[in-house]
């Protein structure tokens, strides 16, 4: 399996990439900074590993070095590398790491006797090999397409977010990836968003979000100081408004990063989708308020922000639309992070539809190359906007 032979061929560094990747990173005011004391911009694109096999996608078709070799032709410098909590109940709980080929044959039936980290271990040895920094990105607790308000991880107690596992997972995570050269950051958790139901154990409010990500924040950061720590909003990561101002979050709780000891390891995140769009302004004014504002040296709370995830379809023409090219001009201009979704052609398994395919994927779907060569040389304008 190609998988297999990725993971068998990786060799050391050669003494050429001495100087990379210049770590750990910090934030000053809007920006990361490299242990050089250069400012660092994200531009990147996410790479899915928290669907039902619970490892990053693509392995059946192409080679790691061959995937990271197609994102470093776009001169990107970080991937977001999702993961889920489950996999981490099944190393804690389960009896150990759990074999690809018990992962692939609940999805495909394809054998393999390698383990989820292993596979883990091998993208980020190739990531830094290639000079592209890591982002770990909590996406879900069960392993499974995101996202929905009735999947069961929508919120702290809800039906599969157990929220010590989720803690316990992010820890374990954050000092198992300290071995990874490359690692600079981890996302606590992808898209918080109100259940359906009234499954969830904690009210949904900022009051909640406040008390469990700190908390959750604290034990990242005592597990591993040098990894910067991103916080992500309400409404799909949609909502940070409170954030920048450090205003009333309830029960006279404020979000204030003088408060952190870890003050310079602390960044927000934010999404958008508003693929309709028929006004940049309008688009431009939402982000602003609900989040980016943290930018502006007046924000009572400044720090980089950085756009984890917007896209669109690949297999049309929207990479022209208003959404798109205002992404694409005022993202730069703010001189904010970004990183796309996403790179996969094609998911092991999304929604029990096996060999899913992903026409959002900047690759095809066998990944042998572009799915569209106009959306991303438009994309690539956004990436030399971004290092200007």
């Amino acid at each position: 399996m190609r998988l297999l032979t990725a993971l068998l061929g990786l060799t050391a560094l050669p003494s050429a990439l001495a100087a990379f990747p210049n770590v750990p990173f910090k934030t000053s005011k809007q920006w990361f900074v490299d242990s050089t004391g250069a400012n660092f911009t994200y531009v990147g694109v996410n790479w899915p590993g928290a669907g039902d096999v619970m490892i990053p996608e693509g392995l059946q078709y192409a080679s790691i070095e061959s995937i990271v070799g197609k994102i470093k032709s776009l001169k990107m410098n970080v991937v977001r590398l999702t993961f889920a909590i489950e996999m981490i109940d099944d190393i804690k709980d389960n009896g150990g790491d759990v074999t690809i080929k018990a992962a692939f044959t609940k999805a495909l039936g394809t054998k393999g006797d390698t383990v989820y980290q292993q596979v883990f271990d091998a993208v980020a040895a190739e990531l830094s090999k290639q000079q592209i920094y890591v982002h770990l990105d909590n996406h879900m607790s069960k392993g499974a397409w995101c996202c929905g308000t009735n999947d069961g991880n929508a919120w702290f107690g809800d039906k599969y977010f157990n929220t010590e596992k989720w803690k316990r997972g992010l820890q374990y995570m954050a000092e198992y990836s300290k071995k990874w050269s490359s690692m600079v950051s981890i996302g606590l958790r992808n898209e918080y968003r109100k259940p359906d139901t009234a499954g969830s154990s904690l009210a949904y409010n900022w009051q909640v979000w406040y008390d469990q990500n700190v908390a959750a924040a604290n034990l990242v950061n005592a597990a591993n100081p040098n990894i910067i720590i991103f916080f992500s909003g309400l409404d799909f990561d949609t909502k940070l408004t409170p954030i920048p101002g450090a205003e009333d979050l309830g029960g006279g709780k404020k979000f204030e990063k003088s408060s952190f000891k870890y003050a310079d390891k602390i960044a927000l995140e934010l999404h958008n989708y508003q693929t309709s769009a028929t006004d940049c302004n309008s688009v431009k004014s939402g982000l602003w308020n609900n989040g980016f504002k943290a930018l502006d040296a007046a924000a009572k709370n400044q720090m980089p922000v950085v756009l984890t995830e917007f896209g669109f379809s690949q297999a049309d023409t929207t990479y022209n639309s208003v959404y798109a090219s205002c992404l694409r001009k005022i993202i730069p201009e703010w001189k904010a992070g970004w990183t796309v979704w996403v790179i996969a052609g094609s998911y092991y398994i999304r929604s029990g539809t096996q060999d899913y395919e992903e026409v959002w994927g900047l690759l095809n779907h066998n990944w042998s190359g572009w799915r569209s060569t106009n959306a991303v040389n438009a994309l690539k304008t956004m990436v030399d906007a971004s290092f200007k």
